[in-house]
Protein backbone atom coordinates (compact mmCIF):
# COMPACT_ATOMS: atom_id res chain seq x y z
CA UNK A 1 0.00 0.00 0.00
CA UNK A 2 1.22 3.38 -0.83
CA UNK A 3 1.52 6.33 1.15
CA UNK A 4 -1.18 9.31 0.40
CA UNK A 5 -0.73 12.93 0.76
CA UNK A 6 -3.83 15.12 0.34
CA UNK A 7 -4.21 18.77 1.37
CA UNK A 8 -8.24 19.10 1.92
CA UNK A 9 -7.22 22.91 1.86
CA UNK A 10 -5.16 25.32 2.69
CA UNK A 11 -5.50 29.32 3.07
CA UNK A 12 -6.28 31.96 5.11
CA UNK A 13 -9.33 30.72 6.34
CA UNK A 14 -8.61 26.93 6.98
CA UNK A 15 -5.40 24.65 6.71
CA UNK A 16 -5.88 20.48 6.69
CA UNK A 17 -4.16 17.87 5.27
CA UNK A 18 -4.85 14.09 5.33
CA UNK A 19 -1.91 11.57 4.89
CA UNK A 20 -2.66 7.86 5.05
CA UNK A 21 -0.15 4.82 5.47
CA UNK A 22 -0.68 1.47 5.94
CA UNK A 23 -0.79 1.92 9.58
CA UNK A 24 -2.11 5.45 10.43
CA UNK A 25 -4.47 7.82 8.77
CA UNK A 26 -3.94 11.23 10.45
CA UNK A 27 -4.98 14.59 9.85
CA UNK A 28 -2.04 17.23 9.70
CA UNK A 29 -4.40 20.56 11.30
CA UNK A 30 -7.97 21.03 11.18
CA UNK A 31 -9.10 24.20 10.16
CA UNK A 32 -12.18 23.56 8.88
CA UNK A 33 -15.76 22.66 10.01
CA UNK A 34 -15.80 18.49 11.16
CA UNK A 35 -18.98 18.75 8.19
CA UNK A 36 -16.26 20.32 5.48
CA UNK A 37 -13.50 17.79 6.63
CA UNK A 38 -15.60 14.64 6.35
CA UNK A 39 -17.24 15.98 3.08
CA UNK A 40 -13.42 16.53 2.13
CA UNK A 41 -12.41 13.27 3.11
CA UNK A 42 -15.49 11.48 1.43
CA UNK A 43 -14.30 13.22 -1.88
CA UNK A 44 -11.49 10.92 -1.74
CA UNK A 45 -13.34 7.90 -0.49
CA UNK A 46 -12.10 8.26 3.07
CA UNK A 47 -14.00 8.46 6.44
CA UNK A 48 -13.87 10.86 9.72
CA UNK A 49 -14.24 7.58 11.65
CA UNK A 50 -11.65 5.58 10.20
CA UNK A 51 -8.71 8.79 11.25
CA UNK A 52 -5.90 7.81 13.79
CA UNK A 53 -5.39 11.13 15.38
CA UNK A 54 -4.71 14.90 14.45
CA UNK A 55 -1.12 16.77 14.87
CA UNK A 56 -1.69 20.30 15.56
CA UNK A 57 0.79 22.47 14.58
CA UNK A 58 -1.01 25.76 16.72
CA UNK A 59 -3.80 27.41 17.96
CA UNK A 60 -4.82 29.53 15.95
CA UNK A 61 -8.68 29.23 14.57
CA UNK A 62 -7.53 28.23 10.43
CA UNK A 63 -5.97 25.23 12.00
CA UNK A 64 -7.89 24.19 15.00
CA UNK A 65 -11.22 25.23 13.75
CA UNK A 66 -13.12 21.35 14.01
CA UNK A 67 -10.65 20.09 16.41
CA UNK A 68 -13.68 20.51 19.55
CA UNK A 69 -16.02 18.53 17.25
CA UNK A 70 -13.92 15.83 16.04
CA UNK A 71 -12.64 15.02 19.56
CA UNK A 72 -16.17 15.24 21.13
CA UNK A 73 -17.88 13.36 18.62
CA UNK A 74 -15.01 10.72 17.77
CA UNK A 75 -12.88 10.84 20.78
CA UNK A 76 -9.64 11.32 18.40
CA UNK A 77 -5.96 11.44 19.81
CA UNK A 78 -4.72 14.94 19.16
CA UNK A 79 -1.24 15.14 19.08
CA UNK A 80 0.31 18.51 20.16
CA UNK A 81 2.78 20.53 22.76
CA UNK A 82 1.62 21.33 26.33
CA UNK A 83 1.23 25.50 25.23
CA UNK A 84 -0.67 24.69 22.14
CA UNK A 85 -3.06 21.99 24.58
CA UNK A 86 -3.80 24.95 27.25
CA UNK A 87 -4.26 27.79 24.76
CA UNK A 88 -6.92 25.59 22.08
CA UNK A 89 -8.96 24.61 25.41
CA UNK A 90 -8.65 28.34 26.82
CA UNK A 91 -10.35 29.36 23.65
CA UNK A 92 -12.43 26.72 22.43
CA UNK A 93 -13.69 25.94 25.81
CA UNK A 94 -12.97 22.18 25.27
CA UNK A 95 -11.10 19.21 27.10
CA UNK A 96 -8.66 17.28 24.45
CA UNK A 97 -7.40 13.91 24.83
CA UNK A 98 -4.22 14.68 24.16
CA UNK A 99 -0.64 13.65 23.03
CA UNK A 100 1.71 15.92 24.64
CA UNK A 101 4.63 16.21 22.89
CA UNK A 102 8.12 18.70 23.65
CA UNK A 103 8.66 20.78 21.11
CA UNK A 104 12.15 19.82 18.86
CA UNK A 105 11.25 16.23 20.15
CA UNK A 106 10.28 13.09 17.39
CA UNK A 107 7.79 10.64 18.38
CA UNK A 108 6.29 7.74 17.02
CA UNK A 109 2.57 7.27 15.22
CA UNK A 110 1.79 3.73 13.64
CA UNK A 111 4.80 3.41 11.31
CA UNK A 112 5.03 7.35 11.04
CA UNK A 113 8.36 8.91 12.75
CA UNK A 114 6.57 12.37 13.62
CA UNK A 115 9.78 15.11 13.94
CA UNK A 116 8.75 18.38 15.40
CA UNK A 117 10.73 21.72 15.60
CA UNK A 118 9.98 25.52 17.04
CA UNK A 119 8.62 28.07 14.01
CA UNK A 120 8.84 32.05 14.60
CA UNK A 121 5.19 32.33 14.76
CA UNK A 122 2.89 34.51 16.46
CA UNK A 123 1.31 31.92 18.69
CA UNK A 124 2.01 30.29 22.15
CA UNK A 125 4.80 27.70 20.87
CA UNK A 126 4.12 26.83 17.12
CA UNK A 127 5.35 23.71 15.41
CA UNK A 128 6.79 22.15 11.92
CA UNK A 129 6.49 18.81 11.36
CA UNK A 130 8.74 16.26 9.03
CA UNK A 131 7.04 13.27 8.95
CA UNK A 132 9.19 9.95 7.94
CA UNK A 133 6.86 7.42 6.38
CA UNK A 134 7.50 4.08 4.64
CA UNK A 135 7.08 6.27 1.22
CA UNK A 136 9.24 9.08 1.99
CA UNK A 137 9.28 12.27 4.43
CA UNK A 138 6.39 15.20 4.14
CA UNK A 139 7.56 18.61 5.93
CA UNK A 140 4.91 21.10 6.73
CA UNK A 141 6.56 24.36 6.76
CA UNK A 142 3.32 26.49 7.50
CA UNK A 143 2.53 30.03 9.28
CA UNK A 144 6.38 31.34 9.88
CA UNK A 145 7.60 34.79 9.78
CA UNK A 146 10.92 33.65 8.37
CA UNK A 147 12.63 30.73 7.84
CA UNK A 148 15.74 30.54 10.04
CA UNK A 149 18.80 27.86 9.73
CA UNK A 150 17.15 25.43 12.23
CA UNK A 151 14.11 24.84 10.67
CA UNK A 152 15.64 24.78 7.07
CA UNK A 153 18.05 22.19 8.23
CA UNK A 154 15.04 19.68 9.81
CA UNK A 155 12.58 20.07 6.56
CA UNK A 156 16.14 19.50 4.46
CA UNK A 157 15.48 15.94 4.08
CA UNK A 158 11.97 16.11 2.80
CA UNK A 159 10.83 14.15 -0.57
CA UNK A 160 7.69 16.65 -0.25
CA UNK A 161 7.09 19.88 1.30
CA UNK A 162 4.35 21.68 2.16
CA UNK A 163 5.90 25.52 1.90
CA UNK A 164 3.76 28.54 3.25
CA UNK A 165 3.67 31.24 0.35
CA UNK A 166 0.68 33.77 2.21
CA UNK A 167 1.29 37.16 0.59
CA UNK A 168 2.49 39.22 -2.41
CA UNK A 169 4.12 42.03 -0.80
CA UNK A 170 2.71 44.71 -3.11
CA UNK A 171 -0.83 43.49 -2.84
CA UNK A 172 -0.68 43.59 0.88
CA UNK A 173 0.79 47.07 1.71
CA UNK A 174 -2.33 48.13 -0.39
CA UNK A 175 -5.16 45.81 0.58
CA UNK A 176 -7.56 48.60 1.84
CA UNK A 177 -9.09 45.75 4.10
CA UNK A 178 -6.06 45.18 6.52
CA UNK A 179 -4.54 47.88 9.13
CA UNK A 180 -1.74 49.05 9.20
CA UNK A 181 -0.73 47.40 12.60
CA UNK A 182 -1.89 44.12 10.80
CA UNK A 183 0.20 44.49 7.45
CA UNK A 184 3.33 45.18 9.98
CA UNK A 185 2.35 41.81 11.87
CA UNK A 186 2.24 39.49 8.94
CA UNK A 187 5.27 41.33 7.03
CA UNK A 188 7.07 40.71 10.49
CA UNK A 189 9.48 38.24 11.68
CA UNK A 190 6.86 35.86 13.36
CA UNK A 191 4.07 36.47 10.67
CA UNK A 192 3.85 34.96 7.09
CA UNK A 193 6.45 34.21 4.38
CA UNK A 194 5.94 36.30 1.17
CA UNK A 195 6.13 34.62 -1.72
CA UNK A 196 9.81 35.97 -2.18
CA UNK A 197 10.61 34.76 1.05
CA UNK A 198 9.32 31.11 0.08
CA UNK A 199 11.35 31.19 -2.33
CA UNK A 200 14.35 32.03 -1.05
CA UNK A 201 13.46 29.14 1.74
CA UNK A 202 12.72 26.45 -1.13
CA UNK A 203 16.55 27.20 -2.62
CA UNK A 204 17.48 27.09 0.45
CA UNK A 205 16.25 23.55 1.38
CA UNK A 206 16.42 22.55 -2.17
CA UNK A 207 18.20 18.81 -2.65
CA UNK A 208 17.44 15.96 -5.16
CA UNK A 209 15.42 14.59 -3.31
CA UNK A 210 13.03 16.90 -2.94
CA UNK A 211 10.39 15.85 -5.44
CA UNK A 212 6.93 17.64 -4.92
CA UNK A 213 6.66 21.63 -3.68
CA UNK A 214 3.18 22.82 -2.17
CA UNK A 215 2.40 26.26 -2.14
CA UNK A 216 -0.38 26.62 1.21
CA UNK A 217 -1.77 29.15 2.94
CA UNK A 218 -2.13 31.89 0.41
CA UNK A 219 -4.38 34.91 1.42
CA UNK A 220 -7.56 35.58 -0.51
CA UNK A 221 -6.68 39.27 -0.17
CA UNK A 222 -3.34 39.87 -0.65
CA UNK A 223 -2.04 36.93 -2.74
CA UNK A 224 -3.24 35.29 -6.58
CA UNK A 225 -2.30 31.69 -7.35
CA UNK A 226 -0.92 32.59 -10.51
CA UNK A 227 1.76 35.16 -8.51
CA UNK A 228 2.74 32.31 -5.63
CA UNK A 229 3.28 29.72 -8.86
CA UNK A 230 5.40 32.01 -11.27
CA UNK A 231 7.51 33.82 -8.37
CA UNK A 232 8.04 29.91 -7.20
CA UNK A 233 8.15 28.71 -10.72
CA UNK A 234 10.89 31.32 -12.56
CA UNK A 235 13.07 30.53 -8.91
CA UNK A 236 13.10 26.78 -9.37
CA UNK A 237 14.40 26.75 -12.59
CA UNK A 238 16.73 29.23 -12.04
CA UNK A 239 18.61 26.77 -9.47
CA UNK A 240 17.71 24.58 -12.09
CA UNK A 241 15.23 22.21 -9.40
CA UNK A 242 13.47 20.86 -12.62
CA UNK A 243 12.64 17.63 -11.05
CA UNK A 244 10.52 19.50 -8.29
CA UNK A 245 6.78 19.04 -9.13
CA UNK A 246 4.85 22.39 -7.92
CA UNK A 247 1.42 22.52 -7.07
CA UNK A 248 -0.48 25.61 -5.57
CA UNK A 249 -2.99 24.38 -2.85
CA UNK A 250 -6.92 25.97 -3.01
CA UNK A 251 -8.64 27.23 0.06
CA UNK A 252 -12.09 25.61 -1.46
CA UNK A 253 -11.17 22.45 -2.89
CA UNK A 254 -8.57 19.72 -1.83
CA UNK A 255 -5.52 19.01 -4.26
CA UNK A 256 -4.99 15.86 -6.01
CA UNK A 257 -3.97 12.89 -3.87
CA UNK A 258 -0.19 11.84 -4.40
CA UNK A 259 0.88 9.03 -4.09
CA UNK A 260 4.50 8.04 -2.26
CA UNK A 261 6.41 5.03 -2.30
Amino acid sequence: MAVRLTILGSGSAGNCAYVETPECRLLVDAGFSLRQIRQRLAGVGRSVESLTGVLVTHEHSDHVQGLGMLTEKLRLPVYCNQLTREAIEQQMQVRLDCRIFATGSAFEVGDVLVETFSLPHDAQDPVGFLLRTPGGNIGFLTDLGHATRLVLERVRPAHVLVLESNHDIKLLQDCPHRPWPLKQRILGRHGHLSNEAAADAAEQVMSGDLRHLYLGHLSRECNRPELAHEVMGRRLERIGATHVSLTVTSQSVPCPTLELG
